[in-house]
């Protein structure tokens, strides 16, 4: 029976845990804060769940062109009859995620799989040493998995307090609405909190130390984003980047690099995450890490240490809970001789849960018009299509990418309510190397905005027989 040892209970963590488990290993999971990580107990699970309470409120008040009316009937204003309590909202979100983490930890405990609650480090490439409440526990191991994810980014010149300056974490502690918000970081996060604050009914400004919100993404997408944003009244300020944060009081006062001053109730900080990979013997064990601290890592997990691996946000490969979880099965899958594949990037869908919301996958604009790769595209407006009409959405696109010669799809974009769902069959036809001829002869529900994709599919019909 192999030995199997797994530092942090994350996604990575506890997925390969499962497996490990499933094929006969003896496993041995190490984790401090909670089974779920940061996914389910600060990050992926609680911000969703916020977001899901936005959704509703964005849905109220953009709800008047479907007739109906709240509030004074000369204004049908949502607000008047519409509020959030935060307090509750954050109170379920907690609980939420309590649940799911204690989900987790059940599932875990029926599959044999022996829980160790401490701070795991290595003390050579097949020891673990595990500090726990009752003193130090030493594991022997034919195999490691470290996957102890990563913290928020904290800058000297903006230390959160918990109270006014805080990171994603410390926000469902707040049990009032924020007068006014301030967003430090336009990246996924920010853009997201943003998003939904300001859905809520918070006076929001968004700080971008870049030309667009979401530099990241698809720029079509980010445009339709910013563009929503400034419609709801939200404040947008590009290429200004943040100098310093301090506590005022009751308020926070945010000095760009420029002179120009920002002041509001709260400042959220979303600047990016550090891994959580700090002495934990890595160096010592023979394991590499970047100078960023993030571990280094083949495509089947695989350290620079015989035996060890790693999987989840420690890693720097993507941020994303669904990536961290197939590494850490690639991982026990490679190790115990079962059947696996390579992780492959390109068929990795993702999503931002803003409102409209934008899932991706595979080639990129920037690729395609860089000249890297060779493909051909269609965009379909959302304001087309018969169901987005009938639901009053009009913010959003559909937009394919196919090879020119062999019309095979190789990467997608939607933009539009519950996009995440949306983008599940682009990405199937992305895995299984679908031609769009092949997509667009599926029958889609009429109506339905999965109609736009299989429309997007026959648009791009013929490209097969055309030259890049």
């Amino acid at each position: 029976m192999t030995r199997v040892v797994i530092v942090g209970g994350g996604p990575g963590g506890y997925e390969a845990a499962l497996v490990a488990s499933q094929l006969g290993g003896q496993v041995t999971l190490i984790d401090t804060d909670g089974l779920g990580g940061s996914a389910v107990l600060t990050d992926c699970v609680p911000s969703k769940t916020l977001i899901a309470t936005a959704e509703v409120m964005t849905e109220v008040r953009e709800s008047a062109e479907l007739g109906l009316r709240f509030g004074a009937a000369e204004t049908g204003q949502a607000d008047a009859v519409v509020s959030i309590d935060l307090g509750a909202v954050n109170a379920r979100v907690l609980a939420l995620a309590k649940k799911q983490s204690e989900d987790i930890c059940e599932r875990i405990q029926r599959e044999n799989v022996d829980l160790v609650i401490g701070r795991g480090r290595l003390a050579g490439p097949d020891t673990v040493v595990a500090e726990t409440a009752a003193g130090e526990r030493t594991f022997d191991a034919d195999m490691v998995l470290i996957a102890t994810g990563a913290s928020p980014r904290q800058l000297p010149t903006a230390k959160p307090d918990g109270e006014r300056i805080l990171t994603w974490t410390q926000l469902y502690d707040l049990t009032e609405l924020p007068e006014r918000l301030i967003v430090v970081g336009s990246g996924v996060t920010g853009a997201e909190f943003a998003s939904a604050y300001d859905a809520l009914g918070c006076d929001v400004v968004l700080i971008s130390s870049r030309e667009r919100v979401l530099p990241g993404e698809d720029a079509d997408a980010a445009q339709v984003l910013e563009d929503v944003f400034s419609r709801r009244g939200m404040t947008v300020l590009s290429m200004s980047r943040a100098a310093s944060v301090v506590r005022d009081g009751d308020s926070v006062v945010v000095t760009l690099a420029d002179g120009r001053v920002v002041t509001g109730s709260h400042c959220l900080m979303a600047v990016g995450s550090i891994p959580n990979t700090a002495d934990m013997g890595l160096a010592e064990s023979g394991v590499a890490v970047d100078q960023a601290g993030f571990v280094t890592i083949d495509r089947v997990s695989r350290t620079s240490a015989r035996g060890v691996y790693a999987a989840g946000d420690c890693t720097g490969v993507l941020p994303l809970a669904s990536v961290a979880a197939m590494q850490g099965r690639i991982a026990m899958w490679h190790t115990l001789g079962d059947a696996v594949a390579p992780l492959d990037l390109m068929t990795v869908s993702s999503n931002v849960f803003t409102a409209p919301e934008i899932a991706t996958v595979g080639v990129t604009q920037t690729q395609v018009d860089s000249g890297e790769v060779i493909a051909r595209s269609v965009t379909l407006p959302l304001r087309g299509n018969p169901r987005a009409k009938m639901q009053g959405s009009r913010d959003g696109f559909v937009k394919l990418f196919c090879r020119s010669v062999t019309g095979i799809v190789v990467g997608g974009v939607v933009v539009a309510p519950r996009a995440s769902e949306l983008i599940y069959p682009v990405a199937m036809a992305v895995e299984q190397r679908l031609t769009v001829d092949q997509v667009s002869q599926s029958f889609t529900v009429y109506p339905s905005l999965t109609g736009s994709i299989a429309e997007a599919a026959r648009r791009l019909h013929g490209t097969r027989s055309i030259a890049g």
